[in-house]
């Protein structure tokens, strides 16, 4: 049988015959069918085929009256509308915007949040959902230093360039409603932009589209009756103050709410990031710029600390000066650590008409430039044979441009409206450290050179009166916060002061310590003797532990600027 088989197969003949007979055509192999299955079109290809004949998105009917049916018209632009009545918490709306945007796991640009309040009898919970309010006159985009953001001319809709973004995140904190969110991986900053490319060709934003109840629509709005109801406190309940930034969303409801609805987390004070690279830009910076101010203010005041001879002025001339720079350049190095994109530091001067980071960075950079030349005059002015009366001059530049940037520091955070970074105490905080560390710098330089012990024995008394001094009035204008606990309303100030006493403790512990230790103990009890007494090894190991313990004392006094920070933001979760 097998061998017949074999013949029928190879048989030219015999498979002409069986091809001519009618039972045999009916047969298919797998390549004809594989042929024939090319010929037709997959479910995906007439979708794509009917939606290329279809001018009208398939679900518009769905969604036509939730969107304007023109552009905004002069003085108009769009806006979320939300009606709080028909918002469920059902975080449709979140999971849409989330898919629809591509976004990472633990990143959103739609939010929902609680509102509690009323009484025990009759208890008030509201959900509130929350993106981008695409202000009037944005946080965001005033802060950027790189000029990363763009309000749209005609929809006034607010977009980020993540292109031109560099990662300051400066914008996450200026924000009021922590809009901004910063991509680590990416090292930008992003946000919701309303889904802007969907509304160009007539379709509603995912959010938009995915509520079950229609709680979310895009509305024309005038400019002017934003601005009128921002005047008059018409926003919402809980959420920060809108005459800063004159959000446009409208959340509108036919209940009247009670007058203690709160955000279900607002009893709930979380400590903020530290930001390490900006604690160690902003001392150092300080410390910087108060050791040649020190310098500059003992030579002018009490005479030259440097000797006769050219050659000593050298050796006592350069030691304070070319510490406070070489610290100086290591805080405008470090700063650049806090960037998503180091690589394009060279765009943070953009902003310079608005923002106070650029300012900032302007006036640091002029400021190393002057420290850099006055630190090295006593060797280069000689050598140009330029006169060494130019020297005070140049110094007090030095001193001048780097008070301009502390104070730009200052406004850098007195800008985003949080009552803990307030300009006063910021202010305090700021100059005390420039104050404390550039005098303990300037002391330990004296110390550990030995061609200045002189100098030191004569004005070592008067430094470390002056570090005591600086020291208490560091302290007391830190210690102010604590005064708020004695408030009846647990208002922003009070909640960082529970932070303190409560989660941070232990580090406030630390902070007054080694405040105490380095600006009280090693002063007070270099001064029990006169300096001439102690050894220089003596010396030299006051001056530099009371240097490292005042050092450590700001370092910690920055980590809690930064932690105990509350901001007033939209409200959240009660896991949030």
């Amino acid at each position: 049988m097998s061998t017949t088989v074999s013949s029928s197969r190879t048989s030219p003949p015999q498979v002409e015959a069986v091809a001519a007979t009618p039972a045999v055509v009916t047969l298919r192999t797998v390549i004809d069918d594989y042929l024939a299955e090319q010929k037709t079109m997959t479910a995906v290809d007439m979708f794509s085929r009917w939606h290329e004949t279809t001018t009208v998105p398939v679900q518009a009917r769905y969604y036509k009256s939730l969107i304007p049916a023109t552009p905004p018209a002069t003085g108009e632009q769009y806006a979320f509308e939300v009606d709080l009545d028909r918002c469920s918490g059902c975080k449709a709306c979140v999971t849409a915007c989330h898919t629809l945007n591509g976004l990472d796991e633990h990143e959103t640009w739609r939010d929902v949040g609680l509102l509690l309040g009323g009484t025990t009898s009759l208890p008030v919970i509201q959900h509130v959902t929350t993106a981008c309010h695409h202000c009037l006159e944005p946080a965001c985009a005033i802060a950027c230093p790189v000029d990363a953001y763009a309000k749209h001319p005609v929809t006034g809709i607010v977009k980020h360039l993540d292109d031109q973004c560099f990662g300051c995140q400066y914008c996450t904190l200026a924000c009021p409603y922590d809009v901004p969110k910063y991509h680590a991986d990416k090292g930008i900053v992003r946000k919701c932009d309303m889904c802007s490319d969907r509304l160009a060709v007539g379709e509603a934003p995912a959010c938009v589209q995915a509520c079950p109840h229609e709680a979310i629509r895009i509305r024309t709005v005038a400019t002017q009756q934003v601005i009128d109801d921002c005047e008059s406190q018409q926003f919402l309940p809980g959420a920060p103050e809108p005459q800063f930034t004159l959000p446009t969303t409208l959340y509108k409801t036919a209940r009247v709410f009670p007058r203690n609805l709160i955000p279900a987390d607002y009893h709930t004070p979380k400590r903020e990031h530290a930001h390490w690279s900006l604690i160690w830009m902003l001392v150092l910076t300080q410390l910087s710029v108060g050791a040649f101010i020190a310098e500059f203010w003992l030579t002018s005041q009490l005479g030259s600390l440097m000797s006769e001879t050219s050659t000593e002025v050298v050796s006592l001339g350069s030691v304070p000066g070319l510490t406070a720079l070489a610290l100086g350049l290591i805080a405008i190095g470090a700063a650049t650590l806090h960037l998503g994109r180091p690589n394009l530091a060279f765009r943070a001067i953009i902003g310079l008409r608005h923002s106070w980071l650029s300012r900032e960075i302007v006036a640091f950079g002029l400021f190393a430039k002057l420290a850099a030349l006055y630190a090295t005059s006593s060797w280069w002015m000689p050598w140009l044979d330029i006169d060494m009366n130019w020297q005070p001059w140049l110094g007090l530049g030095v001193a001048v441009s780097g008070l301009a940037g502390v104070l730009c520091s200052v406004m850098i955070y007195d800008f985003t409206q949080r009552p803990f970074w307030n300009g006063p105490e910021t202010t305090a905080k700021f100059l005390g450290t420039t104050a404390v560390l550039g005098l303990a710098t300037l002391f330990a330089t004296l110390a550990i050179t030995s061609a200045s012990r002189g100098q030191l024995i004569e004005q070592g008394p008067l430094l470390c009166r002056l570090i005591v001094m600086a020291t208490v009035f560091k302290l007391l204008s830190e210690m102010r916060v604590l005064w708020h606990l004695r408030d009846r309303s647990n208002t922003t100030q009070r909640r960082s002061a529970q932070l303190l006493v409560g989660e941070l403790r232990s580090t406030l512990g630390l902070r007054v310590v080694a405040a105490v230790l380095g600006g009280f103990v090693i002063p007070l009890l270099l001064l029990s003797q006169p300096m001439s007494v102690w050894s220089p090894e003596t010396l030299r190991m006051g001056a530099l532990t009371c240097g490292g313990l005042l050092l450590l004392g700001e370092l910690t006094e920055r980590f809690l600027f930064f932690s105990a920070v509350i901001a007033n933001r939209m409200p959240g979760g009660l896991s949030t």
